[in-house]
């Protein structure tokens, strides 16, 4: 009979395949998504402006604020599986309305329900803490976010060469990703949320459980900087597919394979590199060199002359991104006892949510109200404004990543491991 540090061992690594593949086949979807959206809503039959293509980029986000702590709690309680699973299939039914719109409502009644269904990666991450001791999470959050590197290598590409087939097949193709991620969750997906650790119906979770031990102030500073760093980035969802298209007069493709690079490249850092890093228990620094790392790539995104230096840039991108995601998420997870994972991580993603909805509302301010009536490629007074107005913007974008910078430089993290 194998021992049971065997048997953990075991289960720790499948659960991590069946997460990773998980995570990868959403983000692939994800990635399909994001980069074609507001270059798909921007022209016939919806014609959105500015304002709207903020709204549509970041409704999906807003209305997951609501659900990610609810989510996260349930899984507390019911288990991870079951509410991974619905969040799935909630995913599949978005992405089908989307890609059938015909009019504006219907493109925004898509994201909707995308965003109620929206608990995947919290659980996910949870199931990960659930099976892996706290020394480790970090390192285990770095696997996943090979698989958000992974997902934005082939995600965007696809998304970029299906558009140019049709205008509504980036959208059916993830659909149908959602539907083949939940098969594999059903198939191969092993419960991980104990017994001992698990929440019963007549048993009360307060959130204050979340900050107990004296770490309430680190988790506030850590959601605090989850929020700042996510809002920053998120003005990429809105821009850097409008940028790349009016600046550097890039096809709908070619924005796509430049996600993709991003992708590569953020999949040998979180993958490769910070797992190495994390090993010297320097959480608290990689997220500080992260968080400049990034707004320095947002504030010089704007100023590239050519494509070489857009290219330097991304790589600056890909570089500070894939340092603090991971390390936030392993933060989270390993400074907070085992029956609060959930509620913890569904903070985060809350946190995070708030961000993804924010950044997409603040970067389309800076943009003309006629933008997307413009005649493309943009010439003369045009180009001039809309450059000014993404100079402005990722401006913006970098500030917020500074001010993340400074928070994480003040945060003091907990030396003592929480009580399991």
């Amino acid at each position: 009979m194998e021992s049971s540090p065997d048997n953990a061992k075991r289960r720790q690594h499948a659960t991590l395949g069946v997460v990773f593949l998980t995570i990868f086949v959403s983000m692939v979807g994800f990635g399909i998504v994001i980069p074609v959206l507001p270059d798909y809503a921007k022209h016939e039959p919806f014609k959105l402006d500015p304002w709207a293509l903020g709204w549509l980029t970041g409704i999906f986000s807003l209305v997951q604020l609501f659900t990610a702590p609810l989510l996260g709690k349930i899984s507390d309680r019911v288990g991870r599986k079951p509410v991974l699973l619905i969040s799935i299939i909630g995913t599949a039914v978005g992405y089908f309305v989307t890609g059938a719109a015909q009019v504006w409502w219907m493109l925004f009644l898509g994201r909707i329900i995308d965003g109620a269904s929206g608990g995947n990666i919290a659980a996910a991450q949870a199931a990960v803490a659930d099976v892996t001791p706290p020394q480790e999470r970090s390192r285990a959050m770095g696997i996943i976010g090979a698989a958000f590197g992974l997902g934005f290598v082939l995600g965007p590409a696809i998304g970029g060469i299906l558009s140019l087939w049709h205008h509504s097949a980036p959208f059916y193709f993830a659909g149908v990703l959602a539907l083949v991620n939940a098969f594999f969750v059903v198939k191969k997906l092993p419960e991980t949320l104990t017994e001992e650790k698990r929440l019963h119906p007549t048993e009360a979770a307060p959130l204050h459980e979340v900050f107990r031990g004296g770490r309430g102030p680190f988790i506030g500073s850590l959601l605090f900087t989850v929020f700042a760093s996510t809002t920053g980035f998120a003005f990429v969802h809105l821009l850097f597919s409008l940028f790349c298209a009016d600046y550097l007069g890039y096809s709908r493709a070619q924005m796509s394979f430049a996600f993709a690079y991003i992708g590569v490249l953020g999949a040998v850092v979180q993958g490769g590199l910070l797992r190495r890093l994390l090993k010297r228990d320097i959480e608290k620094q990689i997220l500080i060199i992260g968080s400049i790392v990034l707004a320095a790539s947002l504030w010089l995104l704007p100023r590239v002359n050519g494509t070489g230096q857009f290219l330097g840039v991304c790589a600056l991108m890909a570089l500070g991104n894939g340092f603090v995601v991971p390390t936030l998420s392993g933060m989270a997870s390993r400074h907070v006892h085992g029956r609060a994972q959930g509620r913890v991580l569904g903070l985060s993603a809350a946190a995070g949510s708030l961000g993804r909805f924010l950044g997409p509302m603040l970067a389309a301010l800076p943009l003309p109200l006629a933008f997307s009536e413009w005649q493309r490629p943009l010439t003369g007074d045009h180009l001039a404004a809309a450059n000014h107005s993404y100079l402005v913007a990722f401006s913006w974008a970098a500030g917020f990543l500074v001010v993340t910078a400074v928070v994480a430089t003040l945060m003091r993290v907990p030396k003592d491991p929480p009580v399991e």
